[in-house]
């Protein structure tokens, strides 16, 4: 019987190592050279300079090519309930935007037009975690829901920072504020809670936009946000 070539069979393991550190090196060399390359939000959108808090801040995503998203929002499997998927479209005429969108809405904030408002629904404790989109303003869901506090406050919200009226005991939303809200991601429930309260009090639907990937989406795109209650300043 023929005896087994032992060397043969280690040079050819030593030969198939030595390929192998060659091509991971080649590889090392071309995340070298990705890690240089540029990160735009969009081919024509370097970055955007918002108002935060009466400031300037400049949004744009993390420029080193291996960064990788928070741990908070690396979970896959929240028990549900309560964290369960929320459906593409939350309420017949409620729009369900896009990153893109919510940045034109904070452009548009910092030109002057304070039409629409981007609202985190989160609870602080969140927003001291993983900081807040620039821009945003933080109305926690709770705020705006009648089993967690009064109907006089969430009539001030209403009045004060929406833009609504009262016609006796109705609600008039005509020259009411567009509200695009957002809250943890897609198997976050806070702000389609506050956007479903406010519809049941008359809110027009089309006045209503859902920023459903939320900070989930934002993290995940490497997106800037700002420490709740600091603010870092753009360049």
């Amino acid at each position: 019987m023929k005896s087994p070539d032992i060397f043969g069979k280690a040079r050819g393991s030593l030969a198939d190592l030595a390929c192998r550190l060659v091509f991971l090196g080649y590889l090392g060399l071309i995340g070298s050279a990705l890690a240089d390359e540029p990160v735009g939000i969009a081919a024509e959108l370097p970055w955007l300079d918002v108002k935060h808090e009466g400031r300037m801040v400049r949004i744009q995503r993390e420029q080193d090519n291996f960064n990788q998203i928070d741990p908070d929002f690396a979970m896959t499997s929240r028990p549900c309930p309560p964290y369960c998927v929320q459906p593409m479209q939350l309420a017949p005429g409620v729009e369900t935007i896009g990153e893109l969108d919510v940045l034109g809405y904070l452009k548009g904030n910092a030109e002057g037009n304070a039409s629409v408002l981007v609202i985190d629904s989160r609870d602080p404790e969140w927003l001291q975690r993983s900081g807040i989109i620039p821009g945003a303003i933080n109305i926690p869901w709770t705020r705006l829901h009648a089993n967690h506090t009064d109907a006089e406050s969430i009539a001030d919200i209403l009045s004060l920072q929406f833009g609504a009226s009262r016609d006796g005991v109705l609600w008039n939303f005509e020259h009411a504020r567009v509200l695009a809200f957002y809250c943890n991601g897609p198997w976050c429930g806070q702000s389609p809670t506050n956007i479903k309260q406010l519809m049941a009090l008359g809110y027009p639907a089309h006045k209503l936009k859902w920023y459903r990937g939320g900070m989930q989406a934002w993290k995940s795109l490497g997106l800037t946000t700002v420490a709740w209650g600091k603010v870092k300043v753009g360049k």
